[in-house]
């Protein structure tokens, strides 16, 4: 007898496909619970969210620009990326571990289907990256006088940078058997990061810098949205064309060499090739323009807005806040006597931009006439900061004025920049460099700061100590005096009816 093998049937194949791949969603659920289940994933994603907690308490009095608390999203995700990675690593290594590798070849799943399945369990720990990282974007959103335009790219590094870490710890342990692979190259990462992200020069043009999954900026200052110049959507398509190359290659390489496979391969390397020399692209003229204009000549950028006597201009993101600049502007102004108190001010925001991100570039001080300085920046010391740059306006008649200034009238500067605060002293210690109260220190300014000597420090604090309604009265009926050149601290002391220092005015 001869016997005749018959191929089997297309509809038993597709069956068969359809349960092999179910096996792997099966698989792929049941070791994502594993993975978030994992003490160091939980412990990482606890810190994670109470580091969340921790850099945002202050987001609802210091009016955040969204395109700064975007980029603040990236680096809490560090936490659980790491866990992630050494979790993967260690389950996919568990049938090693436990000596049960040879059974597999009776079960339904290829070894390549169950590296496919080990990826996929990396998915959910994403996700849950994601929804923390639109918490804290949603959290500076909904806070009070947040302005600005977030950007899709920067929110996306957090989560991808899970994803990435999750494929590595899979490809891994695909290629190395020891356990110690893993925490390797953790630390491997570490000092790369560190490398890669200390080269010196543009990071905008940065080939290498970019490289790395986050990337810091030189400065603290916020600008307009459109200004940053970060290739943020470029590297958001490097990171997932590089997450997605770690998981394909981490199929092929257990077994899985199927012509889908391979294509898929190929068009992860290319995407995330794509989104390599895309980020590796120096910054567009036209931003390079646009940050010139901006700082140099900003008036034909911005929108005005009148409010009272003054009016106040700013780039248009920043527009609606100008209803709180006025309110401290008032306020000042309100306290001073003679022509002053009915000044038309023009106060105009202003940022040096030119370096973008990279460099924290002094606003020089306006030499036009009435004219205040207000940045991009608000809440906490920013408050006094402008309001002693108005006063100081209002009583010097311009910013340019203030460099030369040496004697009492910067005494009347703060009194009239503090004197209607609720808490005066607090107030005093946040514009002052040093957080102090007594002797001399600098005085923090949009532009150039100012100098104040331990006398006049003395002086304010007792005028701040007499309360608003005993001095203000005096300093409207003896503002010629008060604001005169060359007028001394205590002579200003006298006309105010406060004890006058020993020192003569001396500044440092």
């Amino acid at each position: 007898m001869s016997a005749v093998l018959e191929k089997a049937p297309t509809a038993e194949r597709a069956d068969e496909q359809r349960r092999s791949w179910a096996a792997v969603l099966a698989l792929a659920l049941f070791e994502a619970r594993k993975l978030l289940l994992r003490l160091p994933v939980l412990g990482m994603f606890a810190l994670y969210a109470a580091w969340i907690g921790w850099t945002m308490r202050d987001a609802w009095t210091t009016y955040p620009a969204l395109q700064d608390i975007d980029r603040s999203t990236q680096t809490g995700p560090l936490l659980p990326a790491l866990a992630v990675l050494l979790c993967a690593n260690q389950a996919v290594l568990r049938s090693r571990r436990q000596d049960t590798d040879r059974h597999f070849d009776v079960l339904v799943l290829e070894p390549w289907r169950r590296t496919v399945a080990f990826v996929l369990s990396v998915v959910p720990a994403v996700l849950l990256t994601a929804l923390l990282v639109a918490a804290q974007f949603t959290w500076g959103v909904l806070a009070p006088g947040s302005v600005g335009n977030g950007s899709v790219g920067e929110l996306l590094v957090g989560p991808l940078t899970v994803l990435l870490a999750g494929s590595a710890g899979v490809l891994l342990a695909r290629v190395v058997k020891s356990p110690f692979a893993a925490p390797m190259l953790l630390v491997l990462a570490f000092f790369s990061t560190l490398f890669l992200g200390a080269v010196p020069g543009d990071s905008n043009g940065s080939a290498t810098r970019w490289l790395v999954p986050v990337i810091g900026d030189a400065s603290s200052k916020t600008l307009p949205s459109d200004l940053l110049g970060r290739p943020a959507v470029w590297h958001a398509l490097y990171l997932f064309g590089f997450a997605l190359t770690l998981a394909l290659a981490a199929v092929l390489v257990n077994g899985g060499r199927t012509k889908t496979v391979a294509a898929a391969l190929v068009v992860a390397v290319g995407l995330g090739t794509w989104g390599a020399v895309g980020q590796a692209a120096k910054v567009s003229r036209a931003t390079t323009d646009a940050r010139v204009l901006a700082t140099l000549n900003p008036a034909k950028v911005q929108s005005c807005a009148r409010h009272g006597n003054s009016t106040y201009c700013a780039f248009p993101e920043w527009l609606p806040r100008t209803g709180t600049w006025a309110e401290v502007a008032d306020h000042v102004q309100s306290l001073t006597g003679g022509t002053a108190a009915q000044e038309k001010l023009l106060v105009r925001q202003r940022v040096d931009a030119r370096y973008g991100m990279d460099g924290d570039g002094a606003i020089e001080p306006s030499t036009t006439p009435y004219q205040v300085t207000v940045g991009t920046r608000w809440g906490g010391p920013r408050v006094p900061e402008f309001a002693a740059a108005v006063s100081s306006v209002l009583v010097m008649g311009s910013e340019k004025a203030t460099e030369s200034l040496c004697d009492g009238r910067m005494v009347t500067i703060m009194w009239l920049a503090l004197g209607w605060q609720p808490d005066p002293v607090t107030q005093l210690r946040a514009v002052r460099l040093d957080d102090s109260a007594s002797g001399s220190a600098i005085v923090l300014s949009p532009t150039n700061p100012m100098s104040m000597t331990a006398e006049q420090t003395t002086v304010v604090r007792e005028l701040l100590a007499a309360g608003k309604t005993t001095i203000a009265p005096k300093v409207k009926a003896h503002w010629a005096e008060l604001t005169a050149p060359k007028v001394t601290t205590a002579k200003v002391a006298e006309l105010l009816g406060v004890k006058a220092p020993a020192g003569a005015d001396k500044c440092e």
